[in-house]
């Protein structure tokens, strides 16, 4: 079988997968997390100890319509968070698949997300970690690029019919700078909604600063909102 082929059966057997889990989950009584529901097929990127990917599991009774993704190696992952082996091997006994070592800037082309469309893509507090000074020309554009790269790959794997873009982004300087939603709009989204963040409504979720020696320590969220976008399509646009 030649390579074009081998993508195109393994296509196949994606699409067969999702209508199993879709078949699935109609059968199951509806949970909800807040903005997110278990009949949701669910993307989440950029997780640090995965413990928000493990509270809306633990909401739902189940995550075998969540996929959970982070940057680093899952070796890395034990060494800077003392939660984070228990609490994937929670998510992966509860059906989760968990992936390491995905890029949010080039997600689209992983081997399994390509295959697959999402209700919901979740990016809680997207940043390039500390390189330089936050409120610096260099930071604030390097978390631009990032901004824009992960837009522009979960659009590739979103749903057309109600799908959306879900970030969750610090207010006010220099946060404003990183112009969220006018690099959204350039790549065909449209804002949707607007909602403030509460850590509160999200139990046993613990943010973390991801580098350094306090990598396991919290971050001061402050004033954060969640971003919600959608296809300029949907709305006629």
């Amino acid at each position: 079988m030649g390579e074009e082929e081998e993508e195109k059966e393994e296509r196949r057997e994606s699409v067969d997968s999702d209508e199993e889990e879709e078949e699935e989950m109609e059968t199951e009584t509806e949970k909800w997390s807040n903005h997110y529901s278990s009949k949701q097929r669910i993307l989440l990127v950029g997780e640090g100890d995965f413990s928000f990917s493990l509270c809306l599991a633990r909401e739902f009774g189940f995550a075998h319509n969540v996929v959970a993704t982070c940057l680093d190696t899952q070796e890395t992952i034990a060494n800077k968070y003392s939660n984070a082996v228990d609490n994937v091997r929670e998510l992966e006994e509860r059906g989760c698949l968990v992936f390491y070592g995905v890029d949010a800037m080039q997600m689209s082309q992983h081997f399994f997300l390509r295959t697959h469309k999402f209700d919901r893509v979740i990016y809680n507090f997207p940043h390039v970690g500390f390189i330089f000074r936050e409120n610096s020309y260099c930071q604030i554009q390097l978390n631009k690029e990032l901004v824009k790269g992960f837009l522009r790959n979960a659009k590739l794997l979103l749903k057309e019919e109600n799908g959306e873009i879900h970030v969750t982004h610090k207010e006010g300087d220099p946060y404003n700078k990183w112009e969220l939603v006018k690099k959204a709009e350039k790549i065909g989204l449209t804002l949707q909604e607007v909602v403030p963040f509460c850590k509160q409504d999200y139990p046993g979720y613990d943010n973390k600063r991801a580098q350094g020696y306090l990598s396991d320590a919290p971050f001061h969220i402050g004033d954060s909102s969640t971003y919600k976008f959608r296809l300029f399509s949907q709305n006629g646009k």
